[in-house]
């Protein structure tokens, strides 16, 4: 079945990525609820960037638990993730918040594991790269990362914008070595095929 409660949930997560990047967009003189209105756009921003990650989160606890996985949500669900990340990573490099040579670290990751992911499927040898811890740890601080420096106002002390950046800077070093996990495990079928 095509629309199952996770396909809808991805779904919608591709439809927020417009409507999260076109809040940067809107006139910044827009006063909400009596903030700053660069502020309110930060915030809604990082609301936005925060509902999508949730359902990414949710639609795979909900595939697990109601064994509603589909080829098309296994198929989709990792395509909408690259687009929400790489379209957040885009905005925050036009808007200064990230530089772009992490932003290619974590952009660049992602495509090229995908490539590798789907020649590996193609092989019969998907298992080989499967999700591995150090990814899980790569992706949890690359969330937050981006969800901080989406906000990036201070909030009672707490310097969102440097946890935000050492948390990026960390989530690119981790992709590096997350890419590196994933080519050695792939390397013995690579050699074979070259």
């Amino acid at each position: 079945m095509l629309w199952t409660i996770p396909n809808i949930l991805t779904v919608l997560r591709m439809a927020l990525i417009p409507v999260f990047v076109g809040i940067f967009y809107l006139p910044h003189n827009l006063y909400a609820l009596g903030t700053h209105p660069t502020h309110a756009l930060n915030l809604m921003a990082a609301g936005v960037f925060a509902l999508a990650s949730f359902t990414d989160w949710l639609d795979g606890y909900w595939a697990r638990k109601f064994n509603q996985t589909s080829n098309f949500g296994a198929f989709l669900d990792p395509v909408a993730d690259k687009l929400m990340v790489t379209a957040a990573l885009i905005v925050l490099v036009e808007f200064g918040r990230v530089g772009a040579v992490v932003s290619l670290i974590i952009i660049g990751r992602e495509i090229a594991i995908s490539a590798l992911r789907e020649w590996m499927a193609g092989l019969g040898k998907s298992s080989s790269v499967g999700v591995a811890m150090i990814g899980k740890i790569k992706t949890a601080a690359q969330m937050l990362a981006i969800f901080l420096l989406l906000y990036w106002d201070d909030v009672a002390g707490f310097n969102t914008q440097l946890i935000g950046h050492v948390l990026i800077v960390l989530a690119a070093i981790l992709t590096l070595i997350s890419m590196a996990y994933y080519l050695k495990a792939a390397w013995p079928i690579i050699k074979k095929s070259i």
